[in-house]
């Protein structure tokens, strides 16, 4: 498994509490980036602007993929372009909340 799946893997402990869907699944991570070094970016958003929760899911972010060994400096981007919505949901995410 290389770095990017291992992130992706511990990204997927980081849940949106009032939806009970991890980051992945929710469809809120829009990239990875890594450098030569380890440095890491996640580029990722929420599912609304004013999401009360935005310092606690993104500090979980951070932290879970600080938690990797190989991993150096972590950088959260947050974004609100484009916006979020249900199709980005993977289907698994869907499957929790009884979507197709």
């Amino acid at each position: 498994m290389n770095l990017e799946e291992r992130i992706l893997e511990e990204l997927k402990s980081v849940y949106d509490p009032e939806l009970n869907i991890n980051v992945v699944d929710l469809g809120l991570i829009y990239g990875i980036g890594i450098t030569d070094e380890n440095d890491v970016t996640i580029t990722m958003t929420l599912t609304t602007p004013g999401c009360p929760l935005h310092d606690s899911i993104t500090r979980g972010v951070r932290y879970s993929v600080e938690g990797i060994e190989e991993t150096r400096n972590v950088e959260v981007n947050l974004v609100w372009e484009p916006a979020w919505s249900p199709d980005k949901m993977t289907a698994e995410g869907k499957s929790y909340l009884g979507m197709r």
